[in-house]
């Protein structure tokens, strides 16, 4: 029964968020690191079951967001992550490497209007909310359960913060991923 109502609810706060009055060049930028993670293999692992599951809920959440476009890095575990809401809007995920976060912020600048999915790292998310004029958040290495909503209306900014699905609990030990540069 909570899921329903979650879903309402956050279709709701979605569709307040992304009506644009005829006024007003507003961009909605949804945020969410990618799904869980399988254990292997260590340099690009693809998602595991619940993270298949917790890729699954993220498209259900957004099945009535106008959704423009969608940008992932070139790792798999965040183009499966974006896959489900990808298939689900007839779209094609744009594709920027992790280590270029300017060129993700500059593509998105560029739209001025709409709605646009990014699915990154807990590494990359923060760094491109700041840089899209949003305030400092962190996301720890447990965390999978995090969408952020980040409305940009010319030189002013919202973000909120929520979560879905079940709390998070990563897949591997926080000590394997110290070795790996995006998380």
């Amino acid at each position: 029964m909570k899921r329903p109502l979650l879903r309402l609810l956050l279709t709701v706060i979605l569709a307040v968020l992304v009506m644009a009055s005829p006024a007003s060049c507003q961009l909605t930028v949804i945020l969410s690191r990618h799904a869980e993670k399988a254990a292997a293999p260590p340099k690009d692992p693809p998602l595991s079951s619940a993270g298949e599951k917790r890729a699954a809920l993220l498209a259900g959440l957004l099945t009535d967001v106008p959704v423009d476009a969608i940008y992932t890095s070139e790792y798999v575990r965040t183009q499966q992550t974006a896959a489900p809401l990808a298939a689900h809007n007839h779209l094609k995920p744009i594709v920027v490497p992790a280590a270029d976060p300017a060129a993700l912020v500059k593509a998105v600048r560029e739209r001025q209007t709409g709605v646009v999915v990014i699915v990154g790292h807990s590494n990359t998310v923060p760094g491109i909310i700041a840089a899209l004029g949003g305030p400092t958040v962190s996301i720890a290495d447990s965390e999978y359960d995090n969408l952020f909503i980040l409305t940009l209306d010319g030189s002013k900014s919202a973000l909120l913060r929520l979560r879905f699905g079940d709390k998070s609990a990563a897949g591997v030990s926080d000590h394997s991923m110290a070795t790996s540069p995006v998380k």
